[in-house]
């Protein structure tokens, strides 16, 4: 009787619950909310887009499209993590988080907040 009773009780939450869940409307803060993250160029750096096949992460070898100059201030809210092989940079102070910014990628070192 008590197990029944139990087992009772948390089906009719569980219902409950998916009721609530299912009427509630649609959380959309986060992903309305523009970037607004500023950084600053330590230094003059290249900026690197990932050919076609390396994958979703720069590496060192990747092409440079462009440099960004010391002192120049990009918007970025993304971090890309190359693990191993050619995407570990020593620019900087070394490391294997990449920035993606306009254009292409960076390496996290390179880059303070402004």
């Amino acid at each position: 009787m008590r197990l029944t009773r139990c087992l009772l009780t948390t089906a009719a939450a569980a219902v409950a619950l998916a009721t609530t869940l299912s009427t509630a409307p649609p959380s959309t803060a986060a992903a309305s909310t523009p970037c607004v993250s500023t950084w600053r160029a330590v230094q003059r750096v290249p900026v690197r887009r990932p050919a076609w096949n390396e994958g979703p992460v720069a590496t060192t070898r990747s092409p440079i499209v462009r440099h960004l100059r010391r002192g120049e201030r990009v918007t970025s809210c993304i971090v890309a993590n190359g693990r191993g092989g050619w995407s570990h940079y020593n620019e900087c102070g070394g490391g294997s988080l990449w920035r993606v910014v306009p254009g292409g990628q960076v390496p996290a070192q390179c880059l303070q907040r402004a």
